[in-house]
């Protein structure tokens, strides 16, 4: 075994021994209490730089908020989190953002409320179309930081005085829609003024910390997915036009692919994961095969393989000609090709070639259509 696969091996079986201790002590993690210590951390940040409690060694106050991309709270409150940096920042007030979600334990029906889910690359780019200056640290791996403070949801906010004892901790505001961050701020401004907090500890409202020892609904939902039925039928010319009038009640997108072409078959999978993120909003992934109609059983091989429970269809002649017209008068015929198509037939994305997935995601979350709006 070579060196590099000995030391993903070894540090693999540590991280697994990591969590299993932390199920073991703490089985649902207590929240850090009224007065306590703020525990340190050593957790790197967006920008590549790595962040502890002494980084912010100057600051009067210090807020550790946890959060996260995927969650539809914890996004509705990141443009309040960007007023509090810049309005406190001056006043000596440091802002941390942490997100610990584990991989292992967020699923991607989760993440169909969001185009990001919550990996660091994922908070990377997350950032950087925020434009977030604050740091934005990932605890995803081990959740050491998060086992020492405890966050129920996010966001979850924990607000330390100059002593780094906690003085507050709960939510931003009380309103998901309206609220403006008031009740973090209120926090902030007692204890600049020196008075204390009238209600030091809040309830939060938001997503459930994905704690890695925690699969069992994902692992569930994984196996119901497996398990369901992999079809595949026959589609002429016309039935491949009514595809893209698209009078269904959802956002449709269309990928045109086939076993022999390299770059359909590498991407195909990352459909089906688009497919599964988003498939229980008003959305549904189809795929055209444009291999030969003979080799059917071959094509239907391939898509249980890849357990792609969607709509699929193999084009049911061999005249090339016909498929491309059908699809798009504008497509030269290279494969793949893929469009997306609202709700009434109007294209709002064509791509000949291999797509950005994450373009992709942002394309339909942010499109009105996927929750049926006309």
């Amino acid at each position: 075994m070579k060196t590099k696969q000995l030391l993903h091996v070894i540090f693999s079986l540590f991280l697994s021994g990591h969590i299993a201790m932390a199920q073991e002590i703490h089985p649902n993690p207590k929240t850090l209490e009224i007065g306590s210590q703020a525990p340190d951390f050593r957790l790197k940040g967006v920008d590549g730089k790595t962040y502890s409690l002494a980084d912010f060694a100057a600051s009067k106050v210090i807020v550790v908020v946890f959060s996260c991309n995927h969650c539809p709270t914890a996004q509705a409150y990141q443009d309040r989190l960007k007023t509090i940096y810049d309005d406190y920042t001056p006043k000596g007030v440091a802002l941390v953002v942490i997100s610990s979600n584990s991989s292992k334990s967020l699923n991607l029906w989760e993440q169909g409320w969001s185009d990001l889910g919550d990996t660091y690359e994922e908070m990377k780019i997350r950032a950087k179309d925020k434009g977030f200056k604050f740091p934005y640290l990932y605890d995803g791996d081990d959740q050491k930081t998060a086992i020492e403070y405890g966050p129920l949801a996010t966001p979850h906010a924990f607000v330390f005085d100059k002593q780094r004892k906690l003085r507050y901790a709960g939510c931003i505001d009380e309103s998901m829609e309206n609220g403006k961050g008031e009740t973090l701020q209120n926090a902030i401004d007692a204890i600049l003024a020196g008075k204390p907090i009238e209600k030091p500890v809040t309830k939060v409202f938001g997503c459930s910390t994905k704690w890695a020892w925690k699969m069992e609904g994902t692992t569930k939902l994984y196996k119901e997915w497996a398990a369901l039925p992999v079809t595949l039928e026959d589609i002429d010319p016309t039935g491949i036009k009514d595809l893209i009038k698209n009078k269904s009640e959802k956002l449709r997108l269309i990928n045109v692919w086939a076993s022999w072409c390299g770059p359909c078959v590498q991407e195909f999978p990352d459909f089906i994961i688009i497919d599964r993120i988003y498939r229980s909003r008003q959305f549904e992934f189809v795929s055209i095969n444009a291999d030969k109609i003979s080799r059917k059983e071959n094509v239907l091989k391939f898509l249980q393989k890849n357990e792609a429970s969607n709509k699929n269809y193999i084009f049911n002649s061999d005249n090339n000609t016909q498929l491309v017209e059908a699809v798009d008068p504008e497509w030269s015929g290279a494969l793949p090709y893929t469009l997306l198509v609202e709700q009434g037939g109007k294209i709002l994305y064509r791509n000949q070639g291999p797509i950005d997935m994450i373009e992709m995601r942002k394309l339909i979350f942010n499109n009105r259509y996927i929750d049926g709006v006309k």
